[in-house]
Formats: structure tokens, C-alpha cells, sequence
């Protein structure tokens, strides 16, 4: 067993990028870790890191044998998951992160309707708006909206997420309505701050020539819900994802406006590092989101202000 034991510690040590990552991921203290991979590179008889102040580096001795723990550990997984798939059972801990406003608006529902179908699963959710380092957090599939920098992850088109200018009746009647993007420049606009230009908003027209604005960005903050509320009690105008508006749409807090221009689209993905084996329940969580989530997303159907074709 502690052979075992000092092998997930290893694998984990690597994988994390430090003791400490790796402690949170195990659930073990960091004494603990460290007291483990010592304990293996004495059995060994050789030096499997070299620890300097800042980094760990794996020896050449190390890097292979990290392949030959990690199959080891991805193996012993595999045979458990064919076992449990066998017997149509699920067990284990789901390591998640998710867009906080996303999460708890649309994943509650099928996040429940997994939990009851396989009872024996565990979850813990990381819900936030800062780009999760899934590999030295330990988790196991990330939930991301936009396009991806990180090349190296392996991901899963779930949905497209649309957005849609918008602003409550009050304030269309006191300041009236835009009729071009050009005109947001007079107007008071809410901006998403964790863009990476939050006052540029660019929009098409049926001809599919882009309208690229600065527009008046009277307030910015990190949060859709609440750009959202703020609109919709006449602060602004915002540009939000439909996944977000479009509760308030529906109940007429808020209006659509400048329909008949497209407003970007952001893919959503599944995501996992390529370091991590992707064990069987994690396969069947993707297979969920993507079964789950197929088609026209419901809050899209809901909001039914989509008129053009979305970029």
C-alpha cells in the first residue's frame, strides 16, 4: 500500500508542479507529500527531483519513471472504471471548475440530474471567473467560455454562447433607442471588465461589414448578473451572453436592442490538461454536458432575439 501511495505522490508532485499544489490535490498535508517522495527516491536509490527554492525539476531518471507511474496509476483507474462500467456503477471524486454566474444559473440542474443517476460520485467545485491552471489545482475538467489561449488543453464543444445589446424600457425612454453601433458612443454602456478591451464592442450588419465602437462605458465591473440588474433597473446599456439576459428579456426587465446586427459568439467548452489520464467517469460527465446541452441552448430559445447570424 505505500508503494502505491508514494507513487500517487510522485505522479501528483509532477503533475501539480509543487508540494504544495500537490498536498491540496491528495488532500494530505505537505509534510506528508514530501515525507513520501523521500521515502521513494530511498527505496530507489536514486534522485527523482531536483528541488531548487522556486521549482522542482524532474532528473532524467525521474522523467521516466513518471511515464511508467503514471501508466501504472491510469491502468489501475481503467480497470476499476471497466469493473463500475460493468456493473453500471460510478464512484469517485469529479474535480470541477466553472464560470461562477454560469455555474449557478445552468449547471445546477444537470449537475443534480448526474448525482441521481450515479449516487456514488462525489463533487468538488471550484465556481469562478478566473481561468482555473487545471493541472496545479488537481482539477479534473473545466467548464470555458471564449476562445481558447491555452493550446495544450484537449477540449469539447458543448454550446455557442450568444450575446445581445440590451437595456430596460425605462432607460430606452428617457434617452432613447440606438439605431446603429455608432450611436452607442453617445450612450451610457455597462462594460464586462475581465475582457481584455471591455469598452470595444464590435457588431455586423446584414451586409457582414464590422461596426467596432469605443463606446461610453459609464461603469465596468467583473460580474454578467450584475452589469445585468444594473441595466435592468435604467443604469445602461450592456452587452451581455444570452445565458445571462435572457431570464430578464423574457420577463421584459430588459430589451434587445440593435437586433439586427450580430453580436460576438463564444464557444463553450469541456476542458481537460493532456497530462491528466481522463478516467471513465470523467468521460461519462463530458458525455452528460454534451447529451445535456445539445442543440439550440434553452435560454436561447427562451430569449428569441437571435435574428441574424451570430459571428
Amino acid at each position: 500500500m505505500h508503494r502505491f501511495e508514494d507513487l500517487q505522490a510522485f505522479v501528483a508532485v509532477v503533475e501539480a508542479g509543487s508540494f504544495t499544489a500537490a498536498a491540496d490535490r491528495l488532500g494530505m498535508a505537505k509534510s506528508a507529500v514530501s515525507r513520501r517522495l523521500s521515502a521513494l527516491e530511498q527505496r530507489l536509490g536514486v534522485q527523482l527531483l531536483q528541488r531548487t527554492t522556486r521549482r522542482l525539476n524532474l532528473t532524467d531518471t525521474g522523467r521516466g519513471f513518471y511515464e511508467r507511474s503514471a501508466r501504472i496509476l491510469a491502468d489501475l483507474e481503467e480497470a476499476e472504471a471497466a469493473v463500475q462500467q460493468e456493473h453500471g456503477e460510478l464512484r469517485g471524486r469529479l474535480r470541477l471548475a466553472l464560470p461562477l454566474s454560469f455555474g449557478i444559473r445552468h449547471m445546477c440542474k444537470p449537475l443534480a440530474d448526474f448525482a441521481r443517476r450515479h449516487p456514488k460520485v462525489t463533487f468538488d467545485m471550484d465556481l469562478n471567473d478566473r481561468r482555473v491552471d487545471l493541472v496545479q489545482e488537481g482539477a479534473d475538467i473545466a467548464l470555458r467560455i471564449g476562445r481558447l489561449a491555452d493550446s495544450s488543453l484537449i477540449a469539447r464543444r458543448l454550446f455557442d454562447s450568444h450575446t445581445v445589446v440590451c437595456a430596460s424600457p425605462a432607460y430606452v425612454e428617457q434617452y432613447g433607442l440606438p439605431q446603429t453601433p455608432e450611436d452607442l458612443r453617445d450612450h451610457r454602456c455597462l462594460v464586462y471588465g475581465n475582457l481584455s478591451d471591455p469598452a470595444r464592442w464590435v457588431g455586423r450588419d446584414r451586409n457582414g461589414s464590422e461596426h467596432t465602437v469605443d463606446v461610453n462605458a459609464v461603469l465596468s465591473a467583473t460580474s454578467g448578473d450584475f452589469l445585468s440588474q444594473l441595466a435592468a433597473r435604467g443604469l445602461g446599456i450592456a452587452m451581455q451572453p444570452t445565458f445571462i439576459a435572457g431570464e430578464l428579456i423574457k420577463t421584459g426587465d430588459l430589451l434587445p436592442l440593435l437586433t439586427d446586427y450580430e453580436w460576438p459568439m463564444a464557444p463553450a467548452y469541456a476542458v481537460y490538461p493532456p497530462t491528466r489520464h481522463l478516467s471513465f467517469r470523467v468521460r461519462m460527465f463530458i458525455d452528460f454536458l454534451a447529451e445535456y446541452f445539445a442543440g439550440t441552448p434553452y435560454w436561447d430559445d427562451d430569449c428569441e432575439v437571435l435574428s441574424a447570424r451570430q459571428t
